[in-house]
Formats: structure tokens, C-alpha cells, sequence
């Protein structure tokens, strides 16, 4: 008896909760209004494909079930939606963003272009801890991350800022790995292509989920080698995979690989202007966590191919906090290894 009367209580207080929330101040604000999210890159990338999918179901987690719309924004590598909306976009929670992983981590590292104070931004969250792998052709002599002391490899990579280029190189200078790199790739995909014909011999910067979905004939027949995940953490799938920060030889090239590697963390930040109101802010981030527990939202990124994996605006916060707070000399000896 007692059990009833209490769940009839609960359901009582839940349904005279339900008209009180509707009537927030947050809910009132939102209540007709349309979201802008933002995309500092073109159609058909990851990035794009991540807010489509959140502006589906993000409304119905948000006070006042607003409308969400995806707005493109491409430009200088994602830093001109970031600029803007660090210095235009509206203050009032009507207005965020995504770019690059590495975007916030620009400042840092001496960008000019960069012309916005990450700390200020506030962090709606992250979609996704990007872990990406070091392969190997399974015909080149490095089957293993210890080999690359001994044997060339050669590697491809887009450009000589990327991270299929950057992270061998700082190998070559930190840990002594023998990478030969090869740039001028227009993608990923032309990368793999070279692969398969036998021009390259490894790729530095490939997600772990890209392969699983997209080359897991590769996977399955045991064409390649994952030499070492390009993260911070192990991937949970990858417990016996080395990280990239275990082949450094000394406490302080650890620490710079890690502040190189950091941005993978943060592989899909979404970001809101200075300013906006604090309650706006934690309804935000709170329709942001649950919209990526939606089983419909899960279920269209599954079909995207896209992995979820979130991470907090607080926790994002907190790791660029952590970055820039990183010594002068290991920032320095970073900044020197991007730009060789």
C-alpha cells in the first residue's frame, strides 16, 4: 500500500513539475525562436554531417523546443566560424559552432589567424574522442611500433600540417623512428589508394572507425598493421595497440606529444559565443548530453557512419585549460616541430 501511495505521489509531482519547467525563464527565451549551428567547413565532411544530425533532435532536449538549423561556414581550416563566433555571433544562446579539433589549440601555437581566446568560448561539449591509428601495409617490414627503429617506413600525408605528416616527424626527431614522408595527397582516400598500389607503405591519421566501417576487409584479412593509436587514452577497443606518447624517450617529449595530440580528445567541439547567459549555457550543454543519448539521434549516426563518443563542455574546459597552461618550453618545442 505504502509502495502505491508513493508512486502515485511520484507521478503526482512529476506531472505538476512538467508545466513548472515549461515556464523557465530559459524555456520562455527559446520558446519560437530558431538555433543557428554553425559549420566552419563544406557539405560532406564529418564535421557537417555531426550537426545535421544533433539539429534533428537537439530541440527536443532544449527549454522551449526551439527550431535548430545548420549554417556552413567554411574557411581557413575552420578558423573563420571560430573568429566569428568568438567576436559576431550573438550573445544570447541563439547562435554555435563546430570546427576543427585542432582550431582551439591555435592560439597556443602561434597562429595569427587564430584571433579568439579559447578560454572564453564556452564549451557546449564534444561528440566524439577521435582515436586514430599508425597502419602499415602488411609487405612493409614494420609490423610492429618497435620496428620503426630499424626500418623506413614510408608514409603519406595531405600537407605538411596535417597530422598524418606532423606526428612522424616529430617521432623522427623525439624517438628516432624512420619515417619517410610523402605529401601532396588531395585525401585520406588517395592515401589508402597508394596503399593498395604499393606507393605507400603506411598512413599516420586514420580513425579507428573509419576503419572498422569503411575498410574492414582490411581488418578482417589482415592487410595492415596498427602500429599506435594517435591519442591520449587507449581506445577500449585497442587495449593492446600503444599509444603514440609511449614510444617518447624522456618525460618532456612525452609531454610534447601530448600537447600535440590533445586536440584528438576534442574531436568534435561544439562552442558558444563569450557572454551568453550562464543558465542558457547549462541548457545547452544539458540538451547537448542528452541529445547525444537519443536513441534517434544514435540510431542516424550509426547509419552515418559516424562514432559518438561525449565528452562534457566542462570537461572540453578543462582540457584546453591543461593545454595552454602547458610549460613555455615544451609549447615551444611543439610550435617547432609543426612548423619543420
Amino acid at each position: 500500500m505504502f509502495a502505491r501511495l508513493a508512486a502515485g505521489a511520484l507521478l503526482f509531482v512529476t506531472a505538476m513539475a512538467r508545466p513548472v519547467l515549461a515556464q523557465t525563464p530559459v524555456a520562455d527565451f527559446y520558446r519560437g525562436k530558431t538555433v543557428r549551428v554553425l559549420v566552419g567547413f563544406g557539405p560532406g565532411g564529418s564535421s557537417t554531417i555531426y550537426a545535421d544530425i544533433l539539429a534533428r533532435y537537439m530541440g527536443r532536449h532544449t527549454p522551449g523546443n526551439p527550431a535548430f538549423v545548420v549554417q556552413l561556414m567554411p574557411g581557413a581550416g575552420g578558423l573563420v566560424v571560430a573568429n566569428h563566433v568568438a567576436r559576431r555571433a550573438p550573445r544570447d544562446g541563439t547562435e554555435f559552432a563546430i570546427t576543427a579539433r585542432t582550431g582551439a589549440f591555435e592560439p597556443l601555437l602561434g597562429n595569427r589567424n587564430a584571433t579568439f581566446d579559447p578560454l572564453e568560448l564556452n564549451w557546449i561539449g564534444n561528440a566524439n574522442v577521435e582515436s586514430s591509428t599508425c597502419i602499415s601495409w602488411r609487405d612493409s617490414p614494420v609490423k610492429k611500433a618497435a620496428d620503426l627503429l630499424e626500418h623506413e617506413l614510408v608514409a603519406g600525408g595531405t600537407g605538411s600540417d596535417s597530422l598524418a605528416i606532423a606526428i612522424p616527424k616529430a617521432l623522427n626527431r623525439l624517438a628516432g623512428t624512420k619515417f619517410r614522408l610523402v605529401t601532396g595527397y588531395t585525401s585520406s582516400v588517395d592515401i589508402m589508394l597508394a596503399m593498395e598500389r604499393g606507393e605507400l607503405q603506411g598512413f599516420c591519421s586514420i580513425g579507428w572507425s573509419y576503419l572498422k566501417l569503411r575498410k574492414a576487409d582490411w581488418l578482417a584479412e589482415k592487410k595492415i598493421n596498427i602500429l599506435f593509436q594517435l591519442a591520449l587514452e587507449k581506445h577500449p577497443e585497442l587495449p593492446d595497440v600503444p599509444l603514440v606518447a609511449d614510444l617518447a624517450r624522456t618525460p618532456e617529449d612525452r609531454q610534447v606529444l601530448e600537447l600535440l595530440l590533445a586536440p584528438q580528445e576534442m574531436g568534435r567541439p561544439f562552442f558558444a559565443p563569450p557572454g551568453v547567459p550562464a543558465d542558457r549555457v547549462a541548457a545547452l550543454r544539458e540538451a547537448f548530453a542528452r541529445t547525444l543519448k537519443d536513441p534517434d539521434f544514435l540510431r542516424d549516426a550509426e547509419k552515418a557512419g559516424v562514432e559518438v563518443r561525449y565528452t562534457s563542455g566542462e570537461a572540453v574546459r578543462d582540457l584546453l585549460a591543461r593545454a595552454y597552461a602547458a610549460p613555455p618550453e615544451v609549447v615551444r618545442r611543439a610550435v617547432e616541430l609543426m612548423q619543420q
